[in-house]
């Protein structure tokens, strides 16, 4: 079945509508007062679009797109000012996985599949520089991705510092870190931080985690792909709230 609308007045109508996008394509060089609307949509959502040649576009579909072609992401995203309340509300403890630029598609379903397997509240993602919530990433989580709540933000530094201030403890999963992963208290509101397959956790969000742990890894190869890394740490987490 087609996961895209094309034409620019089906688009803006999507995004008004507050249906969430996967990926807008602009053709590059398009104006036009509807397409400065469609940019002016995009940004009041904080939604990012990519500028593509009309190539690209024509090889999607060969009908009339106008320069606009918008795939639709097979998840509703949800509000992360919205989501830790309800969980406080509901009488639980908050465990919230953010993840800082995991790009590759299996890694993130995997990802996400050991999330809901330990009962995570909420997956938090940027919305730049990481995988896209597509079709292929819910095969690669086996259907999980439709089981957990899932927020992409604009702002990850801000939405850490809300974290925060709501009283989650910030933990960052690194190869660095300087606390061995069963000494931190995973049973409190918690929000671990896991980086990029390239480089890691960025700096600044380094900088505003309450601690860095590392996994103990006492064989001669000192690290882990990402979603092995992240499974472990949830279900330390879990291990020590069913304590």
């Amino acid at each position: 079945m087609k996961n895209y609308i094309y034409g620019i007045h089906p688009v803006i109508e999507f995004l008004e509508s507050g249906k969430e996008p996967e990926t807008v394509f602009i053709q590059q060089g398009l104006q036009g007062p509807q397409v400065g609307k469609l940019r002016s949509v995009l940004r009041e959502r904080g939604l990012v679009y990519k500028v593509v040649p009309v190539e690209k576009l024509n090889r999607i579909t060969g009908k009339n797109h106008q320069g606009v072609i918008c795939y639709m992401s097979p998840v509703t995203f949800h509000a992360v000012e919205g989501v830790i309340p309800a969980i406080f509300e509901e009488g639980k403890v908050p465990l919230v996985l953010v993840l800082d630029r995991i790009t590759d598609v299996g890694n993130f379903g995997a990802i996400c599949r050991s999330a809901a397997c330990a009962g995570t509240d909420l997956v938090i993602i940027p919305a730049r520089g990481a995988a896209a919530v597509t079709a292929e990433a819910v095969k690669a989580s086996a259907g999980a991705i439709s089981k957990i709540r899932i927020a992409r933000v604009s702002k990850l530094k801000e939405t850490l510092r809300f974290l925060a201030d709501s009283g989650l403890r910030l933990y960052a999963c690194t190869e660095q870190g300087k606390d061995l992963l069963q000494d931190a208290d995973l049973s409190a509101p918690a929000a671990i931080i896991m980086g990029s397959e390239e480089d890691g956790i960025s700096p600044a969000y380094l900088e505003m985690a309450d601690a860095a742990l590392r996994i103990p890894m006492p064989g001669t190869i000192t690290s882990l792909n990402v979603s092995v890394a992240a499974g472990i740490v949830l279900y330390e987490a879990c291990r020590q709230r069913q304590v």
